[in-house]
């Protein structure tokens, strides 16, 4: 079982940091970051500290990632911060692993969030034994033009800033992954929002339960193999949830990926998955068709599947807590997080 972190209250302090991209510092984005944070002041009642590295640029933060990791370890050892916000993904946290004290993270459980890249901060987390947050970020889903998303703010508010059980985690009426550059000039610009589906059953018939575990599909490749991957106990009994970044990689390499995991007896371990919407909604069908290959391929056609849930890489998401019990009903098509995020 991972430690539950405690609930934020509003007043409470929380840090940014930049375990991958150093974006957020670098003079043409500032503004999204600073933008960011004002939701977290305004909308959730905040205190924002910027840690101390995190708003150096990007060239620093990419040449510097004992700097990143330094950051990480500050936040948690820090007793007045309560939260800690992944200000957005990228692509080589992985290089933070030599420089983390898992010790610190472990006696100092503390909420953590971010999504995309920043799985591998989450299996940091992980490893130490904390449940963490896969979820919003800074510049993407707290930066929002004109206004958070209501979807988003409800789901923060019943993951972390509540006790209680989170439970059914409904459809968000309508999504968007639209790039809208982020340059100043459209600060008052909407992205353009597109009506949702339900969620669909690729495959199953029960009701199952299970522990949640994983993130984004590509950064998982990273980890496998080194000593963040997860020992199998973890993947026993769980729901396994993955989702794809903005690269949207081609269908092949989906069904090489779940081919490892087949062979290394994950999908036989696991009671059930969840997929997250495809970026763009690109490679919609041709993902399914991938998947339900692979499950033929290993007898594992009445694994229960559910595709297409507002988390990842889309917006408006809600949270997933590692570790969390949660439940998939396939004749219902609904998913159900069983047991409260935080303490």
């Amino acid at each position: 079982m991972l430690i539950k972190p405690k609930k934020l209250h509003p007043g409470d302090c929380v840090a940014t940091v930049s375990p991958s991209w150093g974006g957020a510092g670098d003079p043409g984005i500032r503004w999204r970051y600073e933008q960011g944070i004002k939701r977290l002041e305004e909308v959730f009642g905040l205190v924002v500290v910027s840690m101390p590295n995190s708003l150096k640029g990007s060239d620093y933060i990419y040449e510097n990632p004992q700097a990143r990791a330094e950051d990480l370890m500050t936040a948690f050892k820090d007793k007045t911060i309560k939260g800690i916000f992944a200000n957005i993904g990228g692509e080589d946290s992985i290089r933070l692993l030599p420089y983390i004290d898992f010790d610190v993270i472990r006696e100092n459980p503390k909420i953590f969030m971010g999504y995309s890249d920043v799985t591998v901060s989450h299996l940091f987390c992980h490893k130490a034994g904390i449940s963490s947050f896969y979820g919003p970020a800074i510049l993407t889903d707290f930066a929002e033009n004109i206004g958070m998303d209501p979807y988003t703010i409800e789901m923060v508010n019943r993951t972390v800033f509540s006790n209680e059980i989170i439970g059914e985690i409904q459809p968000a009426k309508e999504w968007t992954s639209e790039r809208l550059e982020w340059i100043e000039s459209n600060k008052n610009q909407r992205r353009t929002m597109q009506q949702n589906t339900e969620y669909e059953l690729l495959q199953g018939s029960d009701i199952v339960q299970g522990r949640l575990i994983g993130g984004c599909i590509e950064i998982l490749e990273f980890v496998k193999g080194t000593d963040l991957w997860p020992e199998k106990k973890y993947w026993e009994n769980s729901i396994l949830f993955f989702e794809t970044s903005e690269e949207m990689p081609e269908p092949d390499l989906i069904k090489y990926w779940l081919r490892n995991y087949a062979a290394q007896g994950i999908l036989q371990k696991a009671n059930g998955i969840i997929f997250g919407k495809p970026q763009d909604e690109k490679y919609y069908e041709e993902y399914k068709e991938e998947i339900q290959k692979v499950m033929k391929e290993f007898d594992l056609e009445d694994l229960p599947i559910l595709y297409n849930l507002n988390f990842g890489h889309t917006e408006p998401k809600f949270i997933l807590p590692y570790g969390a019990m949660a439940e998939i009903n396939c004749s219902k098509r609904t998913f159900t997080i069983l047991e409260n995020g935080v303490e």
